[in-house]
């Protein structure tokens, strides 16, 4: 079976996103940096809010950096954690880069020409339904 190489190379960073959100407290982990925005949480507030021990919530961290979900920057004693949301995009667009059937969506209006839904729309509506569905919690 032939891959095309473009795709090959998109797959990959979609693997390792799909992989390491495809655990409850990470997904939970994530769920809640997207919802705190560009100014990202500290980790001492996620361990707090989420009921997740310090030690697990940092390997969780990593596993989310490494896939390149979360980025973390030093803020005097504090590391703070931001959703990459690039990568949040890049991943949801590559999963429905082929929509509708496969035939393209507008570039000009963003509008897919088969559902008539407007994909930037879409995207935001659908993150943030999946935001709000569930709290944020986590059981262990």
């Amino acid at each position: 079976m032939e891959m095309n190489i473009e795709l090959t190379m998109k797959m990959k960073p979609a693997i390792a996103a799909l992989s390491a959100l495809a655990h409850e407290s990470r997904l939970t982990i994530f769920r809640a940096l997207v919802q705190a925005g560009a100014a990202g949480l500290p980790a001492g507030k996620i361990s707090e809010m989420l009921q997740i021990a310090p030690s697990s919530l940092s390997f969780h961290l990593k596993e989310l950096a490494h896939a390149d979900l979360v980025t973390a920057t030093q803020q005097g004693r504090f590391v703070i954690y931001v959703a990459n949301y690039p990568t949040m995009n890049g991943l949801l667009a590559y999963l429905t880069e082929s929509c509708c059937e496969g035939v393209p969506c507008a570039q000009e209006n963003l509008e897919c020409t088969t559902c008539d839904v407007d994909s930037t729309s879409a995207i935001h509506s659908t993150v943030n339904h999946l935001i709000e569905k569930d709290d944020l919690s986590v059981t262990h």
